[in-house]
């Protein structure tokens, strides 16, 4: 049953985010929304609840359809309301006043603590923030649900449990999710649209078989493109061949089939178009300086706890070595960022380091934070890069450009960048700070899918030396060459993340 019909539809904003867009949706469809940042994702989500008029094209629903979207965003006006009545609130007055159990059985259904129900959304985790969004859109029961980049903030739990809840659903309530969290999408979806700004293709399989459905019919285009190319200089070359002979001797009919083979060189040319490439959002290059020593970091039993003095784990004897790339792994609030915090501190002023955690002093360490911490909001990305590196202001822009910020971008206070642009000027500062180890926390928040896939490319083209800390489980699996499990209270390694990723799914 169609619910949701697009024609035609198309958006431009300066440039084209999509155009000529068909896309029906019927009950039960899991559609998986996937492009990269500022490419059109939320602005298609707002053309469907109607909040954006679109510059062509036509959107018909179902007559009476209601459509949840849970944003990316809290509303400032519900910060200070708690958790419990910002969900009430979303029902009409009447309901909200004899319907009130509506709301218990969402957040029964989310597994949100009786603690936390009464607590501000100020007060909350992104995450729980997010869930908070998810419950006021879910609780008036819409006929289509529209997720805008779900798992941001969420901890590896969260995303489980937000996988487990969305495949519960009535299976005739379609869902749209945008999201670049690549095993998320696989496993809550049975379609992907990849939004592009001329045809955006559709897939009736979940993104990793979409993904190489995709780049199959890319490559198949990309060589009619060069074969068509190469047809039409063919054309041209006998055209100009029978033109001169036709010259010399006069030939009427030569001069004829040369216009013919012109004309169809003209119309070869005019029909074949190019294969899409991907308008890169800036590159991520990650520089690796050498260093001749093979341990890099060495601990000896360091106690890692949290700051009232609490024991949350012993590392045990541990060695980082070149060529590492270490995954920590355990749940949320076992220590991960207190052991990369302490990591950070030994390496950058060893004279304050605990004897139990020594670094080799010819370490240079990059760092990159989940909450961006050491970019000033009110700084700009051009005053960053001059500041801190030895560049010059025509240098400063290009690297800049070449990291996907426009001249108009780079002027801005960083506070009004989006999670992707700031996290990629992160990701420039620390390739321009030449590290021979990272510690990286959370590096894939903000980043989109291209962005991901660029930066486990240098990760791994570079053999950096690394330890890192992500919920992202496509990342993980594809960086990790040792993974670190905190459990027990304990710190032990363990031959790959799966068994992590299944108790965390599994609730055990």
């Amino acid at each position: 049953m169609t619910l949701i019909n697009i024609r035609n539809l198309g958006v431009t904003l300066g440039n084209p985010l999509f155009s000529k867009l068909n896309l029906v949706v019927n009950a039960g469809d899991r559609i998986g929304l996937v492009a990269a940042n500022g490419r059109g994702k939320s602005t298609l989500l707002a053309c469907i609840t109607g909040a954006l008029e679109p510059s062509e094209g036509e959107i018909t629903k179902a007559r009476g359809l209601t459509v949840g979207h849970v944003a990316q965003n809290v509303p400032p006006a519900l910060f200070d309301t708690p958790f419990y009545d910002a969900v009430l609130q979303a029902l009409p007055a009447d309901q909200a006043e004899s319907e009130s159990w509506r709301v218990d059985v969402v957040l029964e259904s989310l597994d949100v603590p009786e603690a936390m129900r009464g607590r501000l959304l100020k007060q909350l985790s992104g995450g729980w923030q997010r869930l908070a969004m998810l419950a006021r859109t879910w609780v008036s029961e819409p006929d289509v649900l529209l997720l805008d980049e779900p798992t941001n903030h969420l901890d590896l739990e969260k995303i489980a449990q937000l996988e487990a809840w969305l495949n519960a659903l009535p299976r005739d309530v379609p869902v749209i999710l945008s999201s670049h969290d690549r095993a998320f999408l696989d496993a809550t979806t049975n379609r992907t649209l990849f939004l592009r700004p001329e045809q955006s293709p559709v897939f009736a399989l979940p993104y990793t078989r979409a993904r190489a459905a995709l780049d199959e019919a890319d490559a198949s285009e990309a060589r009619r493109y060069e074969r068509d190319m190469k047809v039409a200089e063919q054309l041209r070359k006998q055209a100009a061949k029978l033109n001169n002979i036709g010259i010399n001797s006069g030939s009427d009919l030569l001069v004829v089939k040369t216009k013919q083979l012109k004309q169809r060189a003209e119309k070869l040319e005019d029909a074949a178009k190019p294969a899409h490439l991907e308008r890169s959002a800036g590159a991520i290059r990650l520089a690796n300086r050498g260093t001749h020593a093979k341990v890099l970091v060495t601990l000896e039993d360091a106690a890692v706890t949290t700051p009232d003095g609490t024991l949350l784990f012993k590392t045990g004897r541990q060695f980082i070595c070149q060529g590492d790339r270490i995954v920590l792994l355990g749940l949320n609030g076992a220590g991960k960022s207190r052991l990369v915090s302490m990591l950070k501190q030994a390496i950058e002023r060893p004279e304050t380091a605990r004897d139990s955690i020594k670094a080799t002093p010819s370490l240079v360490l990059g760092y990159g934070d989940q909450a961006l911490a050491d970019l000033a909001d009110t700084d700009t990305p051009i005053g960053t890069i001059i500041r801190r590196f030895d560049v010059g202001d025509q240098r400063a822009r290009a690297l800049l450009a070449g990291a996907g910020m426009t001249i108009d971008m780079q002027a801005k206070p960083i506070g009004q960048l989006s999670g992707g642009q700031k996290a990629r000027l992160g990701m420039l500062v620390l390739r321009l700070t030449e590290p021979n180890f990272t510690l990286l926390d959370e590096p894939t928040n903000h980043l989109d899918i291209d962005g991901q896939e660029a930066l486990e490319s240098e990760l791994m083209a570079h053999e950096a030396s690394c330890l890192l800390v992500s919920h992202d489980r496509s990342f993980v699996r594809a960086v990790g060459n040792r993974f670190w499990l905190i459990e027990r209270k304990r710190l032990v390694e363990v031959e790959s993340p799966e068994g992590f990723f299944a108790s965390v799914g599994s609730g055990a």
